[in-house]
């Protein structure tokens, strides 16, 4: 069983508020828009972390992540993107793997728009986190955790950071 701390978009953003749940999680993955690497360095000196690179990100950080992440964490399939869409509306460049070799749990970033829903079509449980840094359009910071426990993905809890 592991419980994962899923975060997007810090945009060289991290505080206390979110280090506080870095630590209570068994792993932290980031879906991108990391910008300035001290976010991520902070992260792996108290847990293990996975993450990608986005759009905002320099050659340091895409030296450090791929765009792609695809990894099995315990008897789940998971992949990871920034730019990735959304269930009826995926990302052109991702369509085809998506439909050939669907994960169990597709997570991107990149809108700032928190979103949890299941994917009919493809039999996946697609998640964006929203935004937990200060830029960008959102009114609210948000993460997500939940536990992975075998095959299943449980307990989901919806993180508000507070205003940006």
């Amino acid at each position: 069983m592991k419980k994962i701390l899923l975060l997007s978009d810090t945009h060289s953003h991290i505080d206390e508020t979110i280090l506080k749940y870095v630590i209570q999680a068994d792993e932290v993955w980031h879906a991108g828009d990391i910008g300035d690497l001290i976010v991520t360095e902070t992260i792996k000196n108290l847990k293990p972390l996975r993450g990608v690179y986005g759009n905002i990100d320099d050659d340091k950080a895409r030296m450090e992540f791929p765009l792609h992440n695809r990894f099995m964490c315990e008897g789940v399939d998971v992949w990871i993107t920034h730019i990735g869409g959304y269930p009826g509306k995926y990302n052109p460049n991702i369509r085809d793997e998506m439909t050939a070799n669907p994960p169990k749990l597709f997570i991107c970033g990149h809108s700032h728009i928190l979103k949890v829903m299941f994917d009919k079509k493809n039999n996946l449980l697609h998640m964006n986190p929203g935004a937990c840094g200060k830029s960008g359009f959102h009114q609210v910071r948000t993460m997500l955790r939940f536990v992975i426990d075998g095959d299943k993905i449980k307990d989901l809890e919806i993180i508000e950071i507070g205003k940006r």
